[in-house]
């Protein structure tokens, strides 16, 4: 059930109610708290998915069996944990991240968490490596979650190399509530959705910041 206030966008969470049910429905062991926790003791931005977007995301990922699978956007590894954790023991998921520091953390949390079995992360500009990995696709899933001018590069970049039936996904797709503002940015996000929509069917999950999901038709 949804009333006028929910439908219009607002909302009955509170940070008590959110640390209740993150704590009973999507509770870390101690390789996704090492994730979770080290943009705050390695210096990095604490911009990662939040505790249940992330648990949703393991669980869509676990659902439409994913088996490839590429991440634009790593930092330190907590939404690379999960999806990989959501994937079968002999998979692959290629994550990538611009900024060595990042990279390196990410590394050392998905090896404490042992998933590095099945991911690789990949130093560099997100469009360029992109362009490295098409010859391994088509993919089963792409998680977009980094810079937000280049989001309608990287949902092109998906359409072109998931398969049919493969799932889009995109993170802070309200664009932090600046989605309709007249500037480039967010002129980029609004193409994201307008060509998502046009190549996948799509919803968008109303977390904090949004989060569109889509099937490659």
């Amino acid at each position: 059930m949804a009333d006028s206030t929910s439908r219009s966008g607002g909302t009955y969470s509170t940070p008590e109610v959110l640390r209740f049910l993150d704590g009973l429905h999507a509770p870390h062991d101690a390789g996704l708290s090492r994730a979770f926790d080290a943009p705050s003791k390695e210096g990095i931005p604490a911009i990662q998915l939040g505790v249940s977007e992330s648990r949703f995301l393991e669980w869509v990922t676990r659902l439409t069996r994913v088996e490839v699978a590429v991440e634009v956007g790593t930092l330190a590894g907590y939404s690379a944990i999960r999806i990989a954790r959501g994937m079968p023991r002999v998979s692959r998921l290629y994550t990538i991240e611009h900024d060595p520091k990042h990279a390196a953390v990410a590394r050392a949390n998905i090896e404490a968490a042992e998933v590095s079995d099945r991911v690789e992360v990949i130093e560099g500009d997100g469009v360029q490596v992109l362009g490295q990995l098409e010859r391994l696709g088509p993919f089963d899933l792409v998680f977009i979650d980094a810079d937000k001018e280049r989001y309608d590069q990287y949902g092109r970049w998906a359409q072109r190399n998931l398969r049919r039936g493969g799932l889009l996904v995109g993170d802070n797709v309200y664009f932090f509530g600046r989605l309709l503002e007249e500037s480039p940015a967010a002129a980029a996000m609004r193409r994201f959705h307008t060509e998502a929509q046009a190549h996948f069917d799509t919803c968008v999950v109303p977390t904090p910041d949004g989060m569109l999901l889509g099937i490659k038709r």
